[in-house]
């Protein structure tokens, strides 16, 4: 397993991946924290929205910062990401304005942004699903001649995110085997929080998650998930590999999950205390704190800007949440196809019709 920073802030020499990161120097080093900590505040206010009633459901990514955001700074403006439902790591270094994801949790939008401004695909909800779709992308970039041109401003590559629970899922196998018979420049990261819902890993696969990868001829990768410069390390060098022309890889991020599956689970039902205490000793956040604390380069006036920050994201959230106004009915129709549709349009008619047939007739005069 990848690991070029050790739960207590050291920094470790990989003849391979050090050199992948020598560039990041301190001002970027704290610029992924600051990544990381406003990462972690977005999903507590959303998690304390949802538990107000302001939210019908939640998905957490608390402990799985350094996974999202280190491949998340990875990615070229060009590159494009197709993420599942928790990947609001990625959705920061992306971009997007973080109240426009909670749209579909209030349930005011169906996704929320304009994917197409920020190479962001919406959330899905289908376990699986969108890695197809993300291989079919990449497939359809090669044959655009996006890839292996040698400029750097013009070769594209796709990413995309499941968890380990999605590897038991035929739509990610599926994608495996396009991806690696048509040499896609794709790269498939896998963040291997340790259980699919109230499923853990060792009942979904006898061997290592990363093994699976290699069984389909895909160049494989193990990366200690809580360690954010390793993520970026392996990201950087999987689209090098992608953006040349030279196939998919694919990366196991072994992290941990340490909040619930959604707001509507209770973890507590089937895993012990112990275990999650054991991997808050391996807080992404508190490894990278470590190192900038030990390397003097935290100042406190940086950190103290980063609270007036972190409060003032916070309370915007709040107040851009409960402003999101139930939308017309009508809206369920737009945005179904790429362009006019006749049955949609019938549709529409029908409904437009239907919903007056319940308007009152003003009273009538005598």
């Amino acid at each position: 397993m990848v690991q070029l920073l050790t739960p207590t802030g050291e920094l470790r020499d990989h003849p391979e991946y050090s050199p992948r990161i020598a560039h990041l120097d301190p001002d970027a080093l704290r610029g992924l924290y600051r990544d990381m900590v406003l990462v972690r505040r977005f999903d507590s206010e959303s998690t304390a929205l949802q538990r107000q009633g302001e939210l019908g459901l939640f998905p957490q990514s608390l402990g799985q910062e350094a996974a999202q955001v280190g491949s998340g700074r990875a990615l070229a403006p060009q590159d494009y990401a197709f993420p599942s439902y928790r990947e609001h790591g990625v959705a920061w270094t992306r971009g997007l304005d973080m109240a426009d994801i909670l749209k579909q949790f209030r349930g005011v939008d169906h996704g929320g942004w304009d994917t197409e401004a920020h190479n962001f695909h919406l959330y899905t909800l289908v376990i699986g699903s969108h890695t197809l779709h993300a291989t079919g992308y990449a497939m359809g970039i090669q044959r655009d001649g996006a890839v292996g041109t040698g400029d750097p401003q013009r070769d594209a590559a796709v990413v995309t995110y499941f968890g380990d629970g999605a590897t038991s899922q035929g739509d990610t196998n599926e994608a495996f085997v396009f991806a690696a018979v048509n040499n896609a420049p794709l790269v498939l990261f896998c963040q291997n929080n340790q259980w699919a819902i109230s499923e853990s890993t060792d009942r979904q696969s006898r061997v290592p998650i990363v093994d699976r990868g290699k069984g389909f001829g895909v160049p494989s990768v193990r990366v200690d998930g809580n360690d954010v410069l390793a993520c970026y390390a392996v990201t950087a060098e999987a689209l090098e590999r992608a953006h040349s022309g030279n196939g998919p890889t694919f990366i196991e991020a072994y992290t941990y999950r340490m909040g619930a599956h959604t707001t509507s689970d209770d973890p507590t039902r089937y895993r012990s205390s112990a275990e999650e205490e054991a991997w808050r000793r391996r807080d992404p956040i508190d490894r990278l704190r470590l190192h900038l604390e030990t390397t003097g380069e935290l100042p406190a006036a940086f950190l103290a800007e980063l609270d007036a920050e972190a409060e003032a994201f916070g309370e915007r959230l709040r107040r851009d949440v409960r402003a999101m106004d139930k939308p017309p009915t009508s809206t369920m129709f737009e945005h179904v196809y790429a362009g006019a549709h006749a049955v949609v349009e019938a549709e529409r008619a029908w409904f437009e019709q239907y919903e007056a047939s319940f308007e009152v007739a003003p009273e009538v005069t005598r």
